[in-house]
């Protein structure tokens, strides 16, 4: 069995450089940031467990956070915790996995979901289409354009 870290690295947490190198020293498989950009201010249900935690409002972007753990570490596999693919331009989010992709060396995952945790903000319902078991290697896009002319 493996083991990996996830945190919601946001701006008072432990730094996300610090944090990877700490994960691989201690023979963790990964280190795992999730995404949450778009936070309502009203819902129609509220947080379970009563108010929205801070570090839902000050999370850290996953692409960058991990390409700075990227920077600091060789082994260990880096994951979105999810990424938010409908809060995203497609052709930026494929740049940045490809990117992180290089950065690492080979060694990000990404983990994809359709609707943010706040179902019902949105008209559309929630498609869960990553496992929780496994994550979905990031494929090395990439990053020049083979379109001639």
């Amino acid at each position: 069995m493996k083991f990996g870290i996830s945190l919601m690295p946001t701006d008072y947490s432990v730094a996300p450089t610090e944090l990877a190198i700490a994960v691989e020293q201690r023979g963790f498989e990964s280190l795992w940031f999730p995404e949450h950009t778009h936070i309502p201010t009203s819902r129609k249900s509220p947080f379970p467990g009563g108010e929205l935690p801070e570090a839902y409002k000050k999370i850290l972007d996953p692409f960058l956070a991990l390409a700075a753990a990227a920077a600091v570490t060789r082994r260990i596999k880096l994951a979105t915790g999810i990424c938010l693919v409908v809060e995203r331009d497609p052709i930026h989010n494929a740049k940045e996995v490809a990117t992180l992709d290089l950065l690492s060396g080979g060694t990000s995952r990404i983990s994809f979901e359709y609707s943010s945790s706040f179902r019902s903000t949105s008209s559309r319902p929630a498609v869960w289409i990553r496992s929780t078991a496994r994550s979905i290697p990031a494929p090395a896009y990439p990053l020049r354009s083979s379109a001639s002319g």
